[in-house]
């Protein structure tokens, strides 16, 4: 029976994997703990592993996972940016993804984020939960005839451009590879990175990390934006140079942030720190803005997203098994 060793369960991971391995069969040992170059070792007998974002997956790990016998690595997200993409292929370890398995999710989480930054629902729940019904202090303003940006038209980020259309907004878009059919379609518009970061008021982020746009929302770019622009990220957290953005929301340059992901997230996130001293000075900081609002790389889990990437996870081991064709990375 093949063996596969899952790194960083959740509850909610083992419950969908659980649930869909009644079809697959496959023998799973789900870790607690990440995988990284001191625990690699406990790939020692299995066939593959099953890894998430914050996995770390390097040249040292994969010359360990080679020498316990890993086949390939199964990633149970569409982002890969934490894989050495080269060290596996001179090793001879396959490498595969979930490139799409809910992008409605993600795209619904980023709609609810900026409908809660833009109407101040946090800080209208915490008062009325304390018996204080004032609304003084939280105007918002209508979506309704503004211009939103869409830096990304995979998937997800056409699902998000049509939702931003229904709200009555104007969709400018940008990618390296357009789409100009769907933007036809929909009456979107294709724009440089410069014009969408200038007349956006609300940019949304729905791109794989690549060398080309880390650190895309820059000192220089967010000069460009509009006082009372938003940003919105459920993407990659390096996308931010988060330190600009604390200086453009300190120095009131921007209208506001809602993120789901942060470029150092994997030191807190998927675990319970309200009883630790958060000594990240930078994301210390994001969250005394009252104009900030973030979640805990949370945008993916709804019970479809979930219920998909396990069976998508596992059948592209169970391809590989059989020898079938499988889109590599």
């Amino acid at each position: 029976m093949a063996k596969i060793a899952f790194y960083d369960t959740r509850s909610y991971d083992k419950e969908a994997f659980t649930s869909k391995n009644e079809g697959f069969g496959f023998e799973i040992d789900y870790f607690d703990f990440k995988l990284n170059e001191k625990t690699a070792f406990s790939s020692k007998g299995f066939d593959a592993v099953c890894v998430f974002v914050n996995d770390v997956v390097n040249a040292p790990v994969i010359s360990i996972l080679k020498d316990c016998g890993i086949k390939i690595i199964l990633l149970r997200c569409a982002g890969f940016n934490n894989v050495d993409l080269d060290a596996a292929k001179k090793a001879d370890i396959k490498v595969v993804r979930v490139p799409a398995y809910s992008p409605h999710a993600v795209a619904e989480h980023s709609a609810a984020l900026l409908l809660s930054l833009t109407r101040h629902i946090p800080q209208a729940y915490m008062r009325t939960r304390t018996g204080n019904f004032n609304i003084e202090g939280l105007t918002g303003r209508d979506l309704y005839g503004l211009t939103a940006g869409v830096f990304g038209t995979g998937k997800i980020g056409r699902c998000m451009a049509e939702i931003l259309n229904g709200f009555g907004m104007k969709v400018i878009c940008y990618d390296p590879f357009p789409d100009n059919v769907w933007a036809e379609q929909n009456g979107f518009s294709y724009v440089d990175v410069e014009r969408i970061f200038r007349e956006s008021d609300v940019l949304t982020f729905h791109c794989p990390l690549t060398d080309e746009n880390h650190h895309i929302v820059n000192k220089d770019n967010l000069k460009l934006m509009k006082k009372d622009g938003i940003i919105i990220n459920t993407s990659r957290g390096a996308l931010i140079d988060t330190k600009a953005l604390v200086y453009a929301l300190k120095h009131k340059q921007i209208g506001g942030a809602a993120l789901d992901v942060y470029e150092e997230e994997s030191a807190f996130f998927f675990k319970d720190c309200s009883a630790e001293v958060i000594a990240d000075d930078v994301l210390a900081r994001l969250l005394t803005f009252p104009n900030v609002l973030i979640t805990g790389h949370q945008a993916f889990l709804t019970t479809t997203a979930l219920s998909n990437i396990a069976e998508v996870t596992l059948n592209n081991f169970k391809s590989f098994l059989e020898g079938q064709n499988i889109a590599l990375l």
